[in-house]
């Protein structure tokens, strides 16, 4: 069976007996009207009810992958630390793949950049339809302000890559829905709330981009309705654009680094460069930084630092405090991915490399950490540690996090201490 019907894709979640299908759809019609009542949560994931009040800054509270890579009809709710976990194999990574694509997607960027393999997100038993289509359906909830706003994505991978529908739904209406009308034509054709002389605006919007990004550019926001268009549009986006992904790799971490910008890169690769910039910036910060390190890497520990070796490089080390400076080429794996997640976790969009909305203040933004293989070439007493770190700092509410571990029991009795959300996915 193939849910690429003739005309368009449905945007609605698959049950889990359904077969193997290809792509999803859109009604034919775009027309305002209540969102569908929400299928049930899938097998492997656990839910749990809204929050009673809405939270100041807008945050993704449940990542949906309706048909992704190696997952049909899932459903992910996300707190302000979330592990999921399960073994190798079990779709960890690329559920945290497709929140990076919803992501760079929210911050404008193209189709092509974002999914350079797009046959790898397609369902493997997807069958064609009868025009050789095959694509895959990703989503997220973010809440906010606004309370829960909802955006669907179904995207065509085969035989050319293209938005082929896609809706943005508030408090039971439909604000923005897309749909590909002429597959000739680079552009689908979209309609929006406008709640004026008109109930709605119709206007082809581009095929390669998410259009709940272009809201802003092409809503005037005159009506009650465009401007509740534009504030559930500028929630998602908020919501998406501050994520970091982190990815720590020992073996470049242990060289010296150009002194550059001083963000940290999600390789972590000039981490000596970022020690050398924010040593001097908050002394605060930084001596928590010292403290988290002191208790993750073996020996003393007085001072984390960079120091210079010449042609605008530096070399991070650690100060013993007796006299003796232990360069970060001597530590361990483990240490070092400890190090970097510590150093992620105390810092902030003006010292990782990520891309906030610029016009919207820090203070009502969260910033989201994603993090495959969480605790790996960790001890427990340095995943112990990290993990309640995290907790602690996204207890604040100004940083989240969602990571993938391996080992869901040391999660969840970790995680009960340490308030983690953990989402196995092979309940």
């Amino acid at each position: 069976m193939s849910v690429f019907p003739a005309s368009a894709m449905p945007l609605s979640e698959p049950s889990s007996s359904e077969p193997s299908s290809s792509e999803p759809s859109l009604p034919e019609t775009a027309s305002p009207r209540p969102a569908a009542a929400p299928p049930s949560a899938s097998p492997s994931t656990s839910r749990t009810s809204p929050s009673p009040t809405p939270p100041e800054r807008p945050c993704v509270t449940e990542l949906r992958l309706s048909a992704f890579a190696g997952h049909r009809g899932s459903r992910f709710p996300l707190g302000p630390l979330t592990l999921l976990a399960g073994p190798s194999g079990c779709g960890k990574t690329s559920a945290l793949r497709a929140y990076e694509a919803l992501a760079r997607l929210g911050g404008g960027a193209e189709l092509d950049e974002v999914f350079p393999d797009p046959g790898a997100c397609v369902p493997e038993r997807a069958r064609p339809d009868a025009q050789h289509r095959r694509g895959f359906r990703i989503g997220c909830t973010a809440d906010g302000p606004q309370g829960p706003v909802r955006l669907d994505l179904a995207v065509q991978a085969e035989p050319g890559l293209r938005v082929v529908g896609e809706r943005l739904t508030a408090g039971g209406r439909v604000l923005l829905e897309t749909a590909l009308r002429d597959p000739g034509r680079r552009a689908v054709q979209a309609t929006w709330y406008t709640a004026g002389s008109t109930v709605v605006t119709r206007a082809p919007l581009p095929d390669d981009r998410l259009g709940t990004a272009l809201l802003p550019l092409r809503v005037a926001g005159k009506t009650e309705g465009q401007r509740q268009v534009l504030a559930a549009a500028e929630q998602m986006v908020v919501a998406l654009r501050s994520v970091y992904v982190c990815q720590p790799r020992p073996a470049r971490m242990r060289g010296p680094a150009p002194v550059g910008t001083g963000r940290l890169m999600r390789g972590c690769d000039n981490l000596a460069a970022v020690l050398w910039r924010t040593r001097t910036e908050c002394g605060r910060r930084h001596g928590l930084l010292v403290e988290a390190v002191r208790a993750g890497c073996a020996g003393p520990v007085a001072d984390v630092l960079a120091e210079p070796v010449g042609d605008g490089r530096v070399r991070a080390v650690l100060d013993r405090g007796d006299g003796v400076r232990t360069g970060f080429e001597r530590l361990g794996d483990g240490e070092l991915r400890y190090a970097a997640l510590a150093l992620v976790l105390l810092t902030g969009p003006g010292v990782l490399d990520v891309d906030p909305v610029g016009e919207v203040p820090a203070a009502l933004q969260t910033l989201t950490v994603l993090c495959d293989d969480f605790g790996t070439g960790l001890d427990p007493r340095q995943r112990d540690g990290l993990l309640r770190l995290a907790a602690r700092m996204c207890e604040r509410g100004h940083i989240r996090l969602a990571g993938a571990v391996s080992d869901g029991e040391w999660a969840g009795a970790v995680g009960e201490a340490g308030q983690a959300r953990v989402v196995d996915l092979v309940r």
